[in-house]
């Protein structure tokens, strides 16, 4: 009976366990639910900094690298270079495709409803999915084979409400983004040690020099100035920080349900700010991608936490 007890004893958690792992779960939801709250103010900060897109892209990018580089710098020493030997070159191309996502989403805001970018970008997870498959070889459930389908009627119907107008670039830059940002989650999925907030700090840059041949940076409005120094040293650092940290106590799934909160509040806050209303197929599109990603992410949370009880 003795060794019995010893036996639970090890086996079970503590009630001690127990609040040390749901303190740690709240913790991680509210580190999340701040990033997703602070990034999703991207959209607007976009519009409301008046002028074309490649100098928001220069100025976004330049930023970040630069607000990134000091919180690195003050945080951790100058572990660029040791996250870079760390991946080699696979580090270098996801920096790259970080930064060129980066412009084709500030590219598609100027180019089409923000509504359509931010929903239609919201199935890059979709597009992991189906490249860790062709890729990586790793199965596919039969739930997410049905939310890729389910999603790609529902990007459809957000296109077909751009035909005929002037929109229709940029919901091809938003698509565009989504493939390559599904991409780079699978490339990073494959070589998961490679730290994250380095690759966004040099993503940055490359971002930035992409954008400089093409924008006049110098010749903007004061205000201007000040909508990208809040988007570049102040929202986008702090969500991307908070988001990185968060993904250590949720599991994936969880993450990419609160990520869908800015697929709802982004086209909002440019609703309420510049009086952007999304047309009715991206409504009748958004709903159909969101209630998706909602269905599957919450399965593939309910089976994570099936296998941890199991």
């Amino acid at each position: 009976m003795g060794n019995q007890l010893q036996f639970m004893k090890k086996t079970l958690p503590s009630a001690h366990q127990t609040g040390d792992s749901a303190n740690q779960h709240l913790r991680g939801m509210l580190i999340v639910g701040v990033g997703v709250l602070a990034i999703s103010f991207d959209a607007v900060l976009i519009r409301l900094a008046q002028t074309d897109g490649w100098n928001i892209a220069f100025w976004r990018g330049a930023l970040i690298a630069f607000s990134l580089g000091l919180f690195l710098t003050f945080r951790h020493g100058w572990q660029l270079a040791t996250a870079f030997r760390e991946g080699r070159w696979t580090a270098f191309i996801s920096a790259i495709l970080f930064g060129i996502t980066s412009l084709l989403f500030v590219l598609s805001i100027m180019h089409t409803r923000a509504a359509n970018t931010v929903v239609i970008l919201s199935a890059a997870p979709l597009f992991a999915a189906l490249f860790t498959r062709l890729f990586l070889g790793e199965v596919v459930r039969l739930h997410t084979w049905a939310a890729i389908i389910v999603a790609v009627g529902g990007v459809v119907i957000v296109f077909y409400g751009s035909l005929g107008g002037d929109g229709l670039l940029g919901d091809v830059f938003a698509i565009t983004a989504a493939g390559i940002l599904g991409g780079n989650l699978t490339l990073l999925r494959h070589h998961r040690t490679i730290p994250r907030i380095p690759l966004v700090c040099v993503s940055g840059a490359v971002t930035a020099l992409i954008a400089l041949p093409f924008a006049e940076p110098l010749s903007l409005a004061p205000q201007s100035y000040w909508v990208l120094a809040v988007m570049g040293l102040v929202q986008m650092p702090t969500a991307m920080v908070l988001m990185a940290v968060g993904t250590r106590y949720l599991p994936a799934p969880e993450v990419s349900l609160f990520l869908l909160v800015e697929a709802v509040l982004g086209p909002a806050w440019v609703w309420v700010a510049v009086g952007e209303e999304p047309p009715g197929a991206t409504f009748v599109g958004g709903f159909v991608i969101i209630a998706t990603l909602t269905v599957h992410s919450w399965l593939g949370l309910r089976s994570m936490r099936w296998k941890t009880s199991g």
